[in-house]
């Protein structure tokens, strides 16, 4: 068995897509998987799996949400070890990170960004809005809060396909819960 998280998109921002940790606990039950837990209610589902390549059971759980909930709701799968790595990484240097008054944010790509994608989004990078990427994610440390941002986040899930953020707090504290070494 393998342990696994899944970041959701989009799920319970609006009166539409609203789903309860319990029917979204059964949903992935229903999947196939076993030891599902929900972390928040931001679409953070944490479970076991029997292996298998990544972009099959991202393909199955997305499946198998759309025909629940009868929407289509994007995934993004992490293994326990990359929601470590994710948690651990610290792409800014502590100092900036304190004095920020806006939360660290980590956004979740479906694929690794090539070259030109990362250039493109890190050209609009600046004291007031830092960014950096690691991996399959892209880190964001705005100065302030998030609506204040001149950041173009449209423009920059344009360049990269669909993403979904979380505050890296939320992952940290994911990591800790249920991927503790």
């Amino acid at each position: 068995m393998s342990a696994y998280a899944a970041f959701l998109r989009g799920i319970n921002l609006g009166p539409n897509r609203r789903i309860g940790s319990a029917s979204l606990r059964a949903m992935f039950e229903d999947i196939g998987f076993r030891a599902v837990d929900t972390f928040r209610t931001s679409g953070n589902v944490v479970f076991e799996a029997n292996g298998g390549a990544a972009a099959k059971l991202t393909a199955r759980i997305e499946k198998g949400l759309a025909e629940a909930l009868g929407f289509e709701v994007a995934i993004f799968l992490r293994t326990a070890n990359e929601v470590r790595a994710i948690a651990a990484h610290e792409p800014f240097e502590r100092r900036l990170v304190e004095a920020s008054e806006g939360k660290l944010q980590v956004t979740m790509l479906g694929k690794k960004p090539t070259a030109r994608m990362r250039d493109a989004v890190l050209a609009q990078s600046t004291d007031e809005d830092r960014l950096a990427f690691h991996g399959r994610e892209l880190y964001w440390l705005p100065s302030g809060r998030m609506r204040e941002s001149g950041l173009d986040l449209r423009g920059i899930d344009q360049l990269l396909g669909s993403t979904t953020m979380r505050t890296k707090g939320t992952i940290e504290q994911l990591a800790a819960k249920y991927f503790a070494d």
